[in-house]
């Protein structure tokens, strides 16, 4: 019997998410049902502790990049003075040419305004062209009429959509797996490619695991 996910659960972990996630998660659970997420309450626990840090308590639809000159060479030191090339003042408070300067030229970004156009989105925080591609091939294999991502990449954060495309990438990432492990640690990896944000994450997990499991 699948674990039922209820909007009240959702609200009490996230009291001020945005209408869209409020919306897409009143309609969830036959996307979870068919993800395999809702097998058991640890899958639950694990999926909702990572989008509830990706997406700031489901209040962050897009990445933030209104960055600062002090924090730019926090963020990436390789890039920015004093250990990197580039002036952080010529970046500063400038999402666009930021986006195009950082992710340009990778993740299949290849046009001038491909890393602003394909930033962080959604609940998992999908990147990059490439990204945007793979999650249109992966939900049309179940849903055929799923928009086209890259054509239209503001449908990552719709309601509509934005769970069926953190569900997909969550299956394409073997999370199930690794939650079923219990281990945090593994699907921070899968979903992020590394460990940032992991104590923000644990601290999720034992609030989500406090409401499902």
């Amino acid at each position: 019997m699948p674990v039922t996910v209820t909007l009240d659960q959702i609200l009490h972990l996230a009291p001020n998410a945005r209408s869209s996630y409020r919306d897409a998660f009143q309609n969830a659970q036959a996307v979870l049902d068919r993800a395999g997420i809702s097998d058991t309450p640890l899958r639950i626990a694990h999926f909702m502790a990572q989008v509830l840090h990706e997406s700031m308590g489901l209040m962050i639809q897009s990445e933030n990049l209104n960055y600062s000159a002090d924090r730019l060479p926090k963020v990436w030191p390789s890039r920015f003075k004093p250990t990197g090339p580039l002036d952080p003042n010529a970046y500063a408070h400038n999402p666009q040419k930021l986006a195009n300067e950082v992710y340009g030229g990778r993740m299949g970004n290849t046009n001038p305004d491909d890393g602003f156009t394909y930033r962080g989105r959604g609940l998992l925080q999908l990147t990059g062209k490439d990204s945007y591609r793979e999650a249109t091939t992966r939900l049309r294999a179940s849903s055929p009429d799923a928009p086209d991502l890259v054509a239209n990449p503001d449908e990552v954060i719709s309601s509509s959509w934005c769970v069926a495309i953190a569900a997909a990438e969550w299956t394409a990432r073997g999370c199930n797996t690794f939650a079923d492990q219990d281990d945090v640690t593994k699907v921070t990896r899968a979903i992020n490619g590394g460990t940032i944000g992991l104590s923000d994450r644990k601290e999720w997990l034992k609030r989500t695991k406090a409401v499902w499991t």
